[in-house]
């Protein structure tokens, strides 16, 4: 069933056409990823479907209803992970309800996130996975139907970079969390999402199965490279 429907959806700024009618339907508990060049229009299609930004034309239908402004159901998680800098970590996971019920789902996710050490520490106390971590936590305050990721993990070095995507992915899957991911990384699409989108020429040009990899390290390698090398072929068109 699908839990996102984007109908000959375009977006145009001015006479800068970014999107022309694109379709695109997302199935509940998928994990996907849009990839593609820069201004391709990636970053603005997850917008439209968060409610930040409103179609040019079309319509995307959210859990069987068209999305009208904000997706209150839906949570995003940028590069900049927007901590508030004058709260601690829990305070930052908490300052819109304090009830005992979200102290204890709070509590609940910085152990979850391993992050339950600094829950009255600040922000700039903090390194820069540990913040994308509290990001994640606040994300999943509110149990959202929809988690998108617009690039979160790109200011990140390699090794933390890695333990995100481990982390993300886990409770994705745990959860059954549908999640859209946005990245230039296509190594970090092959590794995460179930599916991959290239965005390019104002569309969808690509799409890409992905599935569990099988034997040994070296043939899963293998099989991931061949896949990246397929996405990235359509990318720059050879």
């Amino acid at each position: 069933m699908n839990l996102v429907e984007v109908k000959q959806v375009s977006k145009a700024y001015g006479k800068n056409t970014i999107l022309d009618t694109v379709d695109l339907n997302i199935q509940k508990g998928s994990f996907i990823a849009l990839v593609g060049m820069s201004g391709g229009g990636k970053s603005t299609l997850m917008r439209m479907i968060a409610g930040l930004e409103e179609a040019t034309s079309g319509v995307i239908v959210f859990n069987g209803h068209k999305v009208r402004g904000l997706n209150k159901e839906a949570r995003i998680m940028f590069q900049d992970d927007r901590l508030l800098p004058w709260m601690t970590v829990m305070e930052n996971l908490t300052f819109a309800n304090k009830s005992p019920e979200k102290l204890a789902k709070a509590k609940e996710l910085l152990e979850l996130t391993d992050l339950t050490e600094h829950y009255d520490k600040y922000p700039t106390a903090l390194s820069g996975g540990q913040r994308q971590r509290v990001a994640l936590a606040r994300a999943l305050m509110s149990e959202p139907k929809l988690l998108l990721l617009d690039e979160p993990l790109g200011a990140l070095d390699a090794l933390t970079r890695q333990k995100m995507q481990d982390l993300i992915l886990d409770i994705c899957q745990k959860q059954a969390i549908t999640t859209v991911l946005v990245t230039h990384d296509i190594a970090e699409a092959v590794r995460m999402a179930d599916k991959i989108y290239v965005i390019k020429d104002q569309g969808i040009s690509g799409r890409f199965d992905n599935p569990n990899y099988t034997g040994s390290a070296d043939e899963q390698r293998l099989q991931r490279d061949h896949t990246e090398q397929k996405v990235l072929d359509v990318i720059y068109g050879i």
